[in-house]
């Protein structure tokens, strides 16, 4: 009774339609001394290229005896046009890189020589002599401020 069946491939597309892809019959032979046993056979069907990007579905498998039917649970594939690719960063990254520190070394060129200019004026200008500022000693209610650098 279950030596005759028939196995079938199919896809359902995002719109549950149906599309049978292959379709075979079985009559396989029960060697002698396993009759009445549970047996196993397994089907490979290989699906080579998808088309295009409108094969993405769940794909299936049923197997038909003469009053019984099973279905397996399905596999979903997504099928893209391009297929899948790499993702390389890498040239972006240096270029992003390089183009940062250039940025900063700049940046901190310009901070070092604007600096020596404040802190260093030009020696032909005028040395202006330095008056003598007296200064009384704080009172002791006061309290003397915290240093700068604190």
């Amino acid at each position: 009774k279950y030596t005759i069946f028939s196995v079938s491939y199919y896809w359902i597309n995002s719109l549950g339609q149906k599309t049978s892809i292959y379709s075979t019959s079985e009559n396989i032979a029960i060697p002698s001394g396993k009759e009445n046993k549970t047996a196993t056979i397994s089907y490979n069907h290989r699906i080579m290229p998808l088309e295009n990007s409108s094969s993405t579905g769940t794909y299936y498998c049923e197997v038909k005896w003469n009053d019984i039917q099973k279905m397996g649970n399905g596999v979903f594939v997504l099928a893209r046009d391009t297929g899948y690719t790499e993702a390389s960063y890498g040239w972006e990254i240096l270029i992003t890189l390089t183009a940062l520190l250039a940025t900063l070394s700049i940046a901190a060129t310009a901070l070092l020589l604007w600096k020596r200019k404040v802190l260093c004026p030009r020696r032909n200008q005028l040395n202006i002599p330095r008056q003598r500022v007296e200064t009384q000693p704080p009172s002791a209610s006061l309290p003397t401020p915290p240093p700068v650098y604190d």
